[in-house]
């Protein structure tokens, strides 16, 4: 008799857990609504005719999960990220899979990313080249070892050589005489260890559209480069230099002995450049400056403390050997680059140059940094001479700065070297039916028979929505409509007791009659 009632009492009250769940909920980050939905009961009839039976109450047949989507509210997290669209993160915990809309993520100690409760965000992971290798997804784990350096290997020299530039008033060309040359140009270039070098290029206007070029590194052409190399060669400066460091790291080692095996280095070193030069063509005034370093008064050996950095140094002043052109610029009446003419020369030029940049002194990167240069977009116009724009390929090593996901979910990390490379690739998950998902708590979600199997992709394709970094999507509880909701299931909840006590009156009733 009381069955109407007290299962209207229950529905009520279940009403108000569930609308009590949502507001408490109200500010949790990714977290979903939950709707109450109700049933109608009815008894079976024996004879089958149940069109006059009134009903027995009302039961929950449901409680449904609204997907909608959330307001994206930003964060000073970089690690915070919001899914605005369709789909889940995919995360791991003790090798169980869960799903969530929560994007509340930070680093542990070792690096990968994970939520609050320990869950690590899974996604593809790149190689060292920042080649995202799609295949199973695993825990992103953020590599923060340093980015390699990569040496140059290619240089283009864009600049406008003007065409009423004189001829310079010196000949031949001499790099530490401007009277020599027209323009000089300069870009840093990287050796094998991410050194930084200065490659230098000068232009030497010869009248009628042609321009020879001179290349350089590190303020020396690449010629006196190539002279100082037989220092490094030389297995007589190597073993003085050897010599050298035995002795200062030996006890009671005297400021003579230090002293001698400084001379016994400037002098092997020193005999082994003076005879490079003297091949490259040094006249007697560029071999006495070579010579001046290494003997008599004037040798720089002959102060204690000048080991065989200083005089590498001082040597690396002293030499000056004719330089050899790198190859000669053509032009053509409309002012560009003429291959064909440049191909025709004797010697013939060819493009791109491959320059040979000699390193001195030996720190202990490949010795020489092979660069083939071009010089697309050189012109010679009227206007003045000027650079226009230079690059080259290489980069020195770096270490990571920061990082951050963009729209597609791809992990940017960015590096002290100001380059950039991808880390890894967050992946989103999606299901047929999004309301049958297993609610696990802590705004997770598990697979379910009635979800279907999860549908894995990157954000922002096949229907996966975009991320967005440093942000989180807020809870979709709609917290006027919940308290407007609260006040009708109160109304119910009265109303079924007012049912029951009606119910009591008319049973009180039967009971009195006699």
């Amino acid at each position: 008799m009381f069955q109407q009632g007290l299962s209207g009492l229950n529905g009520a009250a279940k009403s108000l857990d569930v609308i009590g769940n949502n507001i408490a909920n109200a500010s949790t980050v990714g977290f979903k609504s939950t709707e109450a939905q109700f049933a109608d009961m009815y008894a079976n009839s024996l004879n089958g005719i149940s069109g006059n039976n009134p009903g027995i109450g009302v039961q929950v047949a449901r409680l449904a999960q609204q997907f909608t989507q959330g307001n994206i509210e930003t964060t000073n997290n970089p690690l915070d990220l919001s899914i605005n669209g369709g789909g889940f993160f995919r995360t791991t915990v003790d090798g169980a899979i869960q799903y969530t809309r929560n994007g509340q993520f930070s680093m542990d100690k070792n690096g990968t990313i994970v939520n609050a409760q320990g869950a690590s965000l899974t996604g593809y992971v790149a190689n060292r080249d920042g080649v995202i290798l799609q295949g199973a997804p695993v825990p992103i784990t953020i590599d923060s070892s340093d980015l390699a350096p990569v040496q140059t290997t290619k240089a283009n020299f864009q600049i406008n050589l003007s065409s009423n530039s004189t001829v310079p008033k010196t000949v031949p060309f001499d790099a530490s005489d401007p009277t020599s040359y027209t323009k000089q140009t300069v870009l840093p270039v990287y050796d094998s260890l991410g050194n930084e070098h200065t490659m230098g290029m000068y232009y030497v206007n010869l009248g009628a559209g042609k321009w020879d070029a001179y290349a350089a590194n590190d303020g020396l052409t690449i010629d006196a480069k190539a002279v100082l190399q037989a220092a490094i060669s030389s297995t007589a400066a190597q073993s003085a230099r050897e010599a050298y460091q035995t002795v200062i790291n030996t006890p009671g080692s005297t400021s003579a002995d230090i002293t001698a095996a400084q001379q016994a280095y400037a002098d092997a070193a020193g005999n082994a450049v003076l005879a490079a030069a003297q091949a490259a063509g040094a006249n007697q005034v560029q071999q006495d400056q070579i010579t001046a370093v290494f003997t008599g008064a004037t040798s720089v050996a002959a102060t204690l403390g000048n080991g065989p950095a200083v005089i590498d140094a001082k040597l690396q002043a002293a030499v000056n050997v004719p330089a050899v052109k790198v190859g000669t610029l053509i032009f053509n009446k409309t002012g560009t680059l003429d291959a064909a003419a440049m191909a025709a020369a004797t010697p013939a030029t060819t493009l791109p140059l491959t320059i040979n940049l000699p390193i001195f002194p030996d720190n202990g990167a490949v010795l020489t940094i092979p660069i083939s240069t071009t010089f697309e977009g050189t012109t010679q116009y009227g206007t003045p001479t000027s650079e226009k724009m230079s690059t080259q390929d290489g980069y020195s090593s770096g270490s990571l700065q920061r990082f951050a996901a963009d729209d597609n979910g791809v992990i940017l990390g960015q590096y002290s070297n100001g380059k950039s490379r991808p880390l890894a690739q967050i992946v989103l998950a999606d299901f047929t039916s999004v309301e049958n998902l297993t609610p696990l708590g802590n705004n997770a979600w598990a697979e379910s028979s009635g979800s279907g199997v999860p549908q894995i992709g990157v954000p922002g394709e096949g229907g996966m929505g975009a991320l967005r970094s440093s942000s989180v999507e807020a809870s979709n509880v709609d917290l006027t409509e919940a308290l407007v909701d609260m006040i009708t299931a109160q109304r119910v909840y009265q109303a079924n007791a007012q049912t029951i006590k009606t119910e009591d009156s008319v049973l009180q009733t039967l009971v009195n009659l006699r």
